[in-house]
């Protein structure tokens, strides 16, 4: 196993390689560049804007050969200020800085200056984080257990009322748009009956500082049934906007596996053989139909990503999500650059964690 994971490791490195060659350049394809911000700031000269672009290797004519430094500087495989592959004590630029490398790029930790905040692009993405983690936790284990039980209930009680209460609700909520889905719920929840707040993540009022950061833990652990709560309460709407129309697509899915496990040979022998029916349903169906549902459910935390952008928005939830949106709003350059990477990689991790689960889940399949 820990080979093939090291190995898997190692096929993922060119993967990601290349999904950033396709976002750096499909990013070169939107209207103004990098320099569109401070094209509507009049105190900026444009003798300081060419010196920025020429500090992150954004100067280029028109040719493959420019853009490709342009790439290698946002990489930090190409030495910016000396204009070469090497870094400033004659080694390779993509080395690690204690060994003699650079210091610009990717690699290195430089993510670039977000231009609409003012601030490193890594720590604007690193304050950002924890409120998108805590709604894609949240979200996917509610949604992941609900998609699940439905699932598993509806194919073992297939035909029954039950089953066609869920498709039903399934087919309803699956074909809601996230974005009305969202309104609806603030206009009902947050407008009407006043239940639930219909924006941030947690109540100016009260807050000591920004979400997770450490003015917050300090007052969280004094009080962490206040905070707590003020937060739980903020998560409602937006969790469910992401839960309801996810778990209605989810759960269908859940029962086409379970049905298509439950008329195997091996449950009829199961049961021939007098085992009990929660344990026929639990311990070999069940099992047995986890393959696809986990295929599925690793994928959905790369959806739930993307999905973020559009409930964060409707919400106003300061996480990643949003602030990909306001810097898609400004052309903050290395902002959005930085997010779309962390999506991509997102994908990648995930697909190997369903290949280990796979192992655990079904003993047939080893990893040598």
């Amino acid at each position: 196993m820990t080979k093939y994971i090291v190995r898997r490791l190692l096929q993922a490195i060119p993967v990601v390689f290349l999904i950033s060659v396709v976002c750096f350049f499909l990013m070169l394809l939107a209207p103004g560049g990098p320099q569109a911000q401070f094209n509507q700031n009049r105190f900026v000269t444009q003798d300081q804007v060419n010196a920025w672009l020429q500090h992150w290797c954004l100067v280029r004519n028109p040719g493959p050969l420019d853009m490709l430094k342009e790439y290698g500087g946002w990489l930090g495989v190409w030495n910016c200020h000396a204009g070469s592959l090497l870094s400033d004590q004659n080694l390779p630029n993509f080395l690690p800085g204690f060994l003699g490398g650079g210091d610009n790029g990717m690699l290195h930790g430089d993510w670039g200056i977000s231009i609409y905040l003012n601030q490193p692009v890594a720590d604007v993405i690193l304050g950002r984080l924890p409120v998108t983690m805590l709604l894609m936790t949240t979200a996917w284990i509610i949604w992941l257990t609900l998609a699940l039980l439905l699932g598993v209930m509806a194919a073992v009680k297939r035909y029954s009322i039950f089953d066609q209460i869920v498709t039903f609700f399934s087919y309803t909520f699956y074909s809601l748009p996230t974005f009305w889905l969202g309104l609806m719920l603030i206009y009902i929840f947050a407008v009407s009956l006043h239940w639930f707040p219909s924006q941030l993540i947690q109540s100016p009022r009260i807050s000591p500082g920004p979400f997770a950061s450490s003015v917050w833990w300090t007052a969280f652990w004094t009080n962490p049934g206040k905070y707590g709560w003020d937060v739980a309460m903020h998560l409602v709407l937006p969790v469910t906007t992401l839960v309801a129309v996810s778990v209605a697509g989810d759960s269908r899915f859940v029962r086409s596996a379970m049905l298509e496990s439950l008329n195997q040979d091996y449950v009829r022998t199961a049961r021939a053989k007098g085992l009990g029916e929660r344990r026929v349903i639990f311990r070999h169906a069940f099992r047995n139909a986890l393959l696809p549902i986990i295929t599925n459910g690793a994928l959905e935390v790369a959806f739930l990503f993307s999905g973020a952008i559009v409930t964060e928005t409707i919400f106003s939830l300061q996480g990643m999500g949003y602030l990909f949106i306001q810097g898609l709003q400004a052309h903050d350059y290395f902002l959005l650059m930085g997010i779309v990477f962390i999506g991509a990689i997102l994908v990648v991790v995930f697909n190997l964690v369903a290949d280990v689960l796979y192992a655990v889940a079904d003993p047939r399949i080893r990893y040598d």
